[in-house]
């Protein structure tokens, strides 16, 4: 039977263990291996321009011997010996390939050349490589043959010797001198790219250190301007939001745990005092006020929705949506007096922006000594302005004024404005703020939660929009001011 070959686990080859291994081993070893190939190949180099610079050195002057050896012949001046200062070898063949002048101590009987030899090297020009022991020199020697007149042939040679033992004494200094070297640039890697690195490890530190339960930590930010400086700051950037949010979340349930005891105590206390009294009890009366009760839990458990899924930024769908139809409704609805532009068109959904008209209106209602007057007109691009420092926090409503006037299709503006005892410019950006009420006049049944104008600034602020409260002399206007629909899209 055959069996099945044991399958390898992932990662545990060379690949796997290489991932295995430390960043500041990778980049070390990285690092080293390309300083390695490129040391190598320097080297290589090296050595080879060395020996072609020796070796045109020698051929120069060989050359140089045998051409002043050539001019002596052809001017009849040639002795029978033939003296250099450099060591160079010299013969002078005639034309049948006897040898008729030499340098001493020249072999003067076998020419250091072969005819075959001589008559290719005088062809090619080149100079070419001859054994020298054959004739009492030990080593190589680099030879050059030039023709002189009558058929004679001059041969000038030098010993290789020196060359080879210079090139042999390099490549020795960089067979040991290279490894050497390659292990300093190694070391010096390695702690480089550990003091490099150690920024992040002191990241990861203070990473550790922050726990669930911790305020106000940040990560250890690096004096170098680099990349690991940047990202310490985009961390604690992250740190702060995340911060904000938690702080955010911590008071919505506290100011969402607070309202909830109110009307839950209510019905409790209603029902514990019908239960124990149920002879002299009116329970109709008894079963309105839990209703009462059980609609503001209601209203506040929608409100608590809504704001749940804006913060999650859930928008709703976009579509064209008539807002002046939206207005007509809402003025209907509330008895109003109402100035509406037909034709206005916004993108969004309509359920939330009938939620702003709603919670605008009633507001306004609330408050207001006998009128309240809705309009909606439709601006072109660049018409107009929201006033800075009211009801939209500096860098955040000014992002939706970015996107709504980035449309080139203008902005619809409604306002909503009441004759009633207004609020102080100093108050008029906080009663954004959830769970906010400004005077005890304003009671929990009258007044709400205090979410309704959260809940109109983070829609409309959804919406690409921005909305502020300002004075209307006497009473209070509410502006908002959302993107129109493209053209192209409203139809």
């Amino acid at each position: 039977m055959e069996t099945e070959p044991p399958r390898r686990r992932p990662g545990s080859g060379p690949a796997g263990w290489w991932r295995r291994r430390s960043l500041r081993f990778r980049l070390t070893a990285t690092a080293s291996a390309v300083l390695a190939l490129a040391v190598a190949a320097s080297a290589y180099v090296f050595v080879g321009v060395l020996g072609n610079a020796l070796a045109g050195t020698i051929d120069d002057e060989v050359y140089q011997r045998a051409r002043e050896v050539v001019a002596l012949a052809d001017d009849g001046r040639l002795g029978d010996r033939i003296v250099t200062t450099d060591n160079t070898i010299v013969q002078v063949l005639d034309s049948s390939g006897r040898i008729v002048n030499a340098t001493p101590g020249t072999d003067r009987l076998v020419p250091l050349l072969g005819a075959d030899r001589r008559e290719r090297a005088v062809r090619s020009g080149r100079p070419v490589f001859l054994d020298g022991r054959p004739y009492g020199i030990p080593g190589p020697l680099r030879a050059r043959v030039l023709s002189a007149d009558a058929g004679r042939t001059v041969i000038a040679a030098r010993s290789f010797t020196e060359v080879q033992g210079s090139l042999t004494t390099t490549g020795h200094v960089l067979v040991v001198g290279t490894p050497l070297l390659l292990v300093l640039l190694a070391a010096a890697s390695w702690l480089v790219i550990g003091r490099t690195l150690r920024p992040i490890a002191l990241l990861r530190r203070g990473a550790a250190e922050i726990s669930g339960t911790a305020r106000a930590r940040r990560l250890p930010v690096p004096e170098s301007r680099d990349e690991v400086h940047s990202l310490a700051t985009t961390l604690n950037d992250m740190l702060a939001r995340l911060e904000a949010a938690d702080a955010r979340q911590r008071a919505l349930i506290s100011d969402a745990s607070h309202e909830l005891r109110s009307p839950l105590a209510s019905i409790r206390l209603q029902l514990e005092v019908a239960i124990s009294h149920p002879e002299g009890q009116d329970w109709r009366e008894t079963a309105e006020g839990v209703l009462e009760d059980t609609m503001r839990l209601s209203r506040l458990a929608e409100d608590l929705l809504a704001l749940a899924r804006l913060d999650e930024g859930r928008t709703a769908r976009r579509e064209p949506v008539d807002l002046a139809a939206l207005v007509e409704r809402a003025v209907e609805r509330h008895g109003v007096t109402g100035d509406i532009a037909p034709g206005v068109t916004v993108d969004g959904d309509a359920l939330d922006l009938g939620r702003v008209l709603t919670n605008l209106v009633a507001n306004a209602v609330r408050h207001a000594t006998s009128t309240v007057v809705v309009a909606l007109r439709a601006e072109p691009p660049g018409a107009g302005a929201p006033r800075s420092g009211s009801g939209s926090a500096p860098g955040r409503g000014s992002a939706g004024v970015a996107r709504g006037g980035a449309t080139g299709a203008g902005v619809a503006v409604l306002t909503v404005t009441d004759d009633g005892p207004g609020i102080p410019a100093e108050d008029r950006e906080r009663v954004f703020d959830r769970f906010t009420r400004l005077d005890s006049a304003r009671s929990r049944d009258e007044g709400g939660a205090g979410l309704g104008l959260a809940i109109v600034r983070d829609t409309v602020r959804a919406h690409g929009g921005t909305v502020h409260l300002e004075d209307a002399a006497p009473g209070l206007r509410a502006v908002v001011r959302l993107p129109l629909a493209a053209p192209e899209t409203s139809r």
